[in-house]
């Protein structure tokens, strides 16, 4: 039977204490889980190892036992004994059969190391069982069939992201590069239309748990424009008009988020008219090609620093129209 080195699987020496040894664990754990390496076919199997020994390790019990046996295997071999002559029988675990002395990561632990649920691991090698009892086959045993042995009972949490994008971006649409903790880095495609309160779903990019992973959820909040303010779908802006215009018709320009247009001022339009432009609004999420309204409300200018003889035609203009 091969001795495993528990304090080498997670790279940390025989004096660590356990805030060492649990910070090893949650960052080769992170670093190996079957679900963030689906590609790897050595991540399933270093996960486990990952997990063995962090079940002995952090179990003072099952720690202290370990290493007496080390010391004595280390003696053992120096001495020129084979592996295979040593004898197991005094190490062997009496009647715990069944797992009286298993140690499983408690809930609050597996949640904050992965944040989902937490389910058995099962697996665990010849070396752990003879030590500390059969309790790993047992469980390995109940095992649906076609279960791996990480896949665990609950899926993983959902995650929700809070993302603030411009009123551009929230028309053309746009993208986020976003770092987890795990070292993960995702880059995620918001699409054209959102508004605030819009939720983006990444699938299976949440936090691992059970059956798979949760999902991440966007969740959008649009900034203030200077110029724009959106309702829905439609966009609505303040459009200035000079009062010669506004008094004998004539075009002005109106520029939209994507392209400017001429709007026609019938005569005497007063301010405070709204002109609705077709199609010139926010694209529609899930339909880009489907638009609001642009809604352009009339601000007359009226004249600014008039001369004398300006302000005599203008009285002259005014008595004339009663």
């Amino acid at each position: 039977m091969e001795y495993r080195d528990y304090y080498k699987i997670l790279n940390v020496g025989k004096n660590a204490n356990q805030d060492e040894i649990k910070k090893a664990y949650r960052k080769l754990a992170r670093e190996y889980h079957p679900d963030v390496n689906p590609d790897d076919p050595n991540a399933e199997e270093k996960f486990k190892d990952i997990n063995e020994a962090y079940q002995v390790l952090s179990d003072d019990e099952k720690r202290e036992k370990y290493d007496r046996f080390g010391s004595q295997w280390k003696h053992y071999q120096q001495t020129g004994g084979r592996a295979e002559d040593f004898d197991w029988s005094q190490w062997a675990a009496q009647g715990q059969r069944g797992g009286a002395q298993y140690r499983t990561v408690t809930q609050e632990e597996f949640e904050q190391m992965f944040g989902g649920g937490m389910g058995g691991f099962g697996g665990f090698s010849d070396f752990f069982e003879t030590l500390f009892g059969g309790v790993a086959g047992a469980r390995a045993a109940r095992r649906p069939a076609g279960q791996t042995p990480y896949q665990r009972i609950q899926r993983g949490q959902d995650i929700e992201h809070a993302v603030e994008i411009t009123l551009e971006e929230a028309f053309h649409g746009t993208t986020r590069l976003l770092t987890f903790e795990d070292g993960r880095r995702i880059e995620a495609a918001i699409p054209p239309g959102v508004k605030t309160g819009s939720k983006i779903r990444l699938s299976g990019q949440g936090s691992v748990g059970a059956s798979g992973a949760g999902d991440l959820f966007l969740k959008i909040n649009l900034q203030p424009h200077a110029r724009f303010k959106r309702e829905g779908d439609h966009l609505r802006i303040d459009l200035p008009v000079d009062f010669f215009t506004a008094l004998l018709g004539g075009e002005v320009t109106v520029n939209a988020l994507d392209k400017s247009v001429k709007l026609t001022i019938p005569p005497e339009t007063d301010s405070g008219k709204v002109f609705r432009l077709t199609g010139l609004g926010m694209p529609k999420l899930g339909k880009s090609d489907q638009r609001g309204d642009l809604l352009a409300k009339v601000e007359v200018q009226v004249p600014k620093g008039l001369t004398e003889s300006q302000k005599e035609k203008f009285n002259a203009l005014r008595k004339s129209l009663g």
